[in-house]
């Protein structure tokens, strides 16, 4: 392989940060720069991508953060707020529908992200809350650089926007133009009332009286109230959300143990399966012994992979029933699902059944057609996509930092994306759209149930080299996340590749299964790789069955990634040039 990379990998001794956003990273490396570790910095990147980014992400919507603490245990801080205690599937059905919406207040989730940033930064920070906050504030206020996608999303929601989500009409246009400054006065006087509220006592003392405002002050009163307002949706008609102020009150972020997985000298730690993380643990299990980075059937084994691991995905994860992890991830029984992978592309959902069990599958939409008409993901490297009636395929962003304590971070903050609902009166931001990833048929792992959280497909990364912890990574995209990141993982793993050089690699996905968003549409065989691959791979690819979408040659992933040498003393990062904003920083 050429020496040739997009970037440099960014090498340091003091702190690395890598972002889907440059005004982000830069922000994270400054918090690091002023004395705060890695836990600070991230935060503080968080709150900024919700400015800077708000198409892919919202102080409303969610946050899986996976952290790994100098000396401590790898913990995951669930930043996924549950289903409201209204939101059952009798009431869906009742107003005639078959699936939740993929947009509006009926669509919402109890928000996750404001109180897993904040209790992260209480648990584990050091900073006060005007510190992190201050990078967000400045941005909202003074403005940044609006992208080309940004700019693009928001002129395709113009006629939503003006036509029925007025309050949104009022932050968002008139539509900016890439490369204008745009500035939401609304957001930085949210967070400036917010600050001047909970000012005075400890640091800790600022920081819970903060998420009592989120929960019931202010901030918990305006989005309970606007959430009882009906707005257009997907379904073509408008609907309340059955989000009340309990809901709120009665939510905190909380810490679970990882999912974690063993292999060849690495141990893998996901969120559990509430989220898509395990299926990435799932695909190394599904690895023959023997499998190099430079094996003929590299590419058409790890899609075959996948194609069982998100068959178990569907029949099997969600956090409505008790889903039998160690079962799935069992040697035994990967072994037995291995030898389901011939030398032919399977068009088939073939979920298995671990410790004996029965699957069971969702009525699904009918499958979008053999081949896709056009790549299942866009040029934009999996940007949502907004149609003609509002309708969106959401994605989101991601961070990871490493300190020079040795401190490492990952999480993937997505949800709330101003073309997923009306934005709150006076608030500056909407509310996310996440119940869509549950089902409205009983008596599945996923399905629509009170108090229990859809499930999402966000999945950051943590992986430990003979038991400590080195490696941080991540990428927006979906459906798309663990695939495209088991990839970069591989190249690092088995290919010897460096961070940059590992994220450059040409990747591909499959969407041979349920997708996760509304329509929740499928292409069986389906293969998008980028055109990078090369013909002859392609070719031979094809001739294997798989219906093959050749994509732009960098439009795949959107990849972030620390990484730090406890022999060597050192950090370093790099991030995905295919996102255009994404950037490692660091010294």
């Amino acid at each position: 392989m050429s020496d040739w990379t997009s970037r440099p990998t960014v090498l340091g001794t003091f702190g690395v940060v890598s972002t889907t956003h440059w005004l982000a990273s830069q922000s994270a490396m400054a918090v690091l720069e002023d004395g705060g570790n890695a836990f600070d910095a991230a935060v503080a990147a968080g709150f900024v991508l919700q400015v800077v980014q708000p198409h892919l992400n919202g102080p409303a919507g969610e946050v899986p953060i996976i952290l790994a603490p100098v000396g401590g245990a790898v913990r995951v801080l669930c930043g996924q707020g549950p289903a409201p205690r209204g939101a059952t599937i009798e009431h869906y059905r009742s107003l005639g529908l078959d699936l939740v919406p993929g947009t509006g207040p009926l669509a919402a989730a109890v928000p996750g992200s404001f109180d897993a940033w904040l209790t992260l930064l209480r648990d584990h920070g050091t900073k006060s809350l005007a510190g992190v906050l201050t990078y967000a504030i400045g941005y909202a206020e003074s403005g940044h650089p609006v992208s080309p996608l940004l700019a693009a999303t928001v002129a395709r929601m113009r006629e939503r926007f003006e036509t029925e989500w007025t309050s949104s009409a009022e932050v968002y246009l008139p539509a900016p133009e890439a490369g204008a400054l745009f500035r939401n006065p609304a957001l930085a006087r949210t967070w400036r009332t917010l600050l001047r509220a909970c000012a005075g006592g400890t640091r800790e003392a600022e920081i819970e009286a903060a998420r009592r405002i989120w929960r019931e002050g202010f901030i918990g009163e305006a989005v309970a109230d606007f959430a009882a307002k009906p707005a257009m949706d997907t379904s073509g008609r408008r609907h309340a959300s059955t989000l009340v102020g309990d809901d709120l009150v009665g939510y905190a972020a909380h810490y679970e143990e990882p999912a974690g997985h063993d292999w060849r000298g690495w141990t893998v730690y996901k969120p559990g399966a509430w989220s898509q993380g395990p299926v990435f643990l799932q695909q190394l299990a599904l690895l023959p012994d023997g499998f190099g980075y430079d094996d003929p059937d590299y590419v058409h084994t790890l899609v075959e992979g996948t194609k069982l691991a998100m068959a178990d995905r569907e029949a099997w994860y969600g956090d409505a029933a008790p889903v039998p992890l160690d079962d799935l991830l069992a040697g035994g029984y990967n072994v037995g699902r291995r030898m389901l992978i011939d030398a032919r592309a399977s068009h088939e959902l073939r979920p298995g059944g671990p410790g004996g069990r029965v699957p069971r599958l969702p009525d699904l939409p009918a499958a979008e057609g053999e081949a896709p008409a056009a790549p299942t993901r866009p040029p934009g490297t999996g940007e949502p996509t907004v149609g003609a009636d509002g309708a969106t395929r959401g994605d989101t962003c991601h961070l990871d930092v490493a300190d020079r304590w040795g401190n490492l971070v990952s999480a993937t903050p997505s949800g709330g994306w101003l073309q997923s609902s009306p934005a709150i009166p006076g608030l500056g931001f909407p509310l996310g759209t996440r119940l869509q990833m549950a089902w409205l048929e009983p008596n599945l792992p996923n399905s629509l149930t009170p108090g229990r959280r859809p499930r999402t497909t966000l999945s950051p990364s943590i992986a430990a080299r003979d038991g400590v912890p080195v490696l941080a990574f991540g990428t927006p995209g979906g459906d798309q996340q663990d695939q495209w990141s088991l990839h970069f993982f591989l190249a690092v793993a088995l290919g010897g590749l460096d961070l940059q050089a590992a994220i450059d690699a040409p990747n591909w996905h499959n969407a041979s299964f349920p997708g996760s968003f509304h329509p929740r549409t499928m292409s069986p065989g389906s293969l998008t790789v980028e055109s990078r691959l090369g013909d002859k791979a392609i070719a031979a690819l094809r001739e294997r069955g798989h219906l093959v979408t050749v994509d732009a040659p960098w439009s795949q992933g959107r990849l972030c990634a620390v990484a730090r040498n406890p022999h060597k003393g050192t950090l370093s990062a790099a991030a995905d040039s295919r996102g255009v904003q994404g950037y490692a920083v660091g010294r």
